[in-house]
């Protein structure tokens, strides 16, 4: 996998520094002549920069998003555990694994490393950028401080400011992990009990009540039913094998710093700098990310669309319903 190596320090938005981070990030396609043709992705939280992994049928050979026709960039999240610096990382400056001294990042910070690659990979335009999640929230926060380089902007299942529900939901995730009694070490498994716990607790903002009854009905004859324990218990494993505790715990802190009013004058003047002719796709049933929240960004960005996808599946949906997401940006690229 490509990298790009920053050298020095990287000055970060609470007063911190990183060292010489590494940025892990994927293309696929071929970039055209006159450079036009670049979709840009931005992930979400324990996701990669190998999107045709994790969102097929959006992103894929034979799908909307395939690289006969685009050249697809995506860069691992800074503060994550694909490649990219985060704390399981060697801190230049001390010569070992950064774990509880990793320093705190905002949705700005994450964002940034966006442009910097941009930068680097000579792409003066990017033709469309999206994300989902927390992936739209670095995607608008690039179409706020870059204006003139993003064209067009897809933004699903996000917010313009992370709300008091969605802390809550992070910070109780924490605490669960908080509450391992192995977090206090630095050792690479720390927290990870912790982390499924959290993991189930997501879950239950992730999706829905009408997701969990049509999917995990255990059997009426059984006094204890089994079928949402051993999903739960199923999905913390999961997680459990592919990251650890200390991304998950930094990365959803920056997630709570996600203000793009912050030191802007407010979200309405931050969002009205966005020039970048976007579509935002409200998910059905998303508890986490509810359809007023989509609404904001469609009232402050001048050019924008607002779609809503219907869904059973809940937040998870802008993974899942990728045949009607795919259908709702073909019609906005045809406009």
């Amino acid at each position: 996998m490509p990298n790009l190596k920053i050298e020095g320090k990287l000055d970060l938005e609470g007063g911190e520094h990183l060292s010489d981070p590494t940025i892990f990030y994927t293309t696929y396609g071929t970039l055209n002549k006159d450079k036009s043709n670049v979709i840009w992705v931005c992930h979400a939280l324990t996701a990669d920069s190998n999107v045709f992994d994790w969102w097929p049928g959006l992103f894929g050979e034979n799908d909307l998003f395939n690289p006969q026709d685009y050249f697809i960039v995506s860069a691992n999240m800074l503060g994550s555990c694909y490649g990219t610096t985060g704390p399981l990382s060697l801190n230049s400056d001390t010569g070992g694994k950064y774990y509880h001294s990793f320093p705190q990042l905002s949705i700005r910070d994450i964002a940034d490393i966006n442009r910097r690659l941009a930068d680097y990979l000579g792409l003066p335009k990017i033709a469309l950028a999206i994300g989902g999640s927390m992936g739209g929230q670095q995607a608008m926060e690039w179409a706020i401080t870059e204006p003139e380089r993003i064209e067009k902007l897809v933004l699903v299942a996000t917010n313009a400011r992370h709300s008091p529900w969605g802390i809550a939901y992070n910070q109780a995730q924490r605490m669960a992990i908080e509450a391992d009694q192995s977090w206090a070490s630095d050792t690479d498994t720390a927290g990870i009990n912790g982390m499924k716990a959290a993991r189930a607790t997501a879950l239950m903002s992730y999706r829905s009540y009408y997701s969990f009854n049509s999917t995990q009905q255990s059997d009426d004859n059984l006094v204890w039913p089994d079928r949402p324990v051993s999903y739960m218990e199923y999905q913390g494993q999961k997680l459990a094998d592919r990251f650890n505790a200390f991304s998950y715990w930094t990365l959803s802190r920056a997630m709570d710093s996600h203000n793009v009013g912050r030191s802007r004058g407010g979200i309405f003047k931050a969002l009205g700098k966005i020039k970048a002719r976007t579509l935002v796709l409200a998910l059905e049933g998303d508890n986490l990310f509810p359809f007023e929240e989509q609404k904001v960004l469609a009232e402050g960005i001048a050019d924008s669309t607002i779609e809503t996808i219907d869904s059973v599946y809940g937040h998870d949906g802008f993974l899942i319903e990728t045949a009607k997401i795919s259908q709702k940006i073909e019609r906005f690229l045809d406009m």
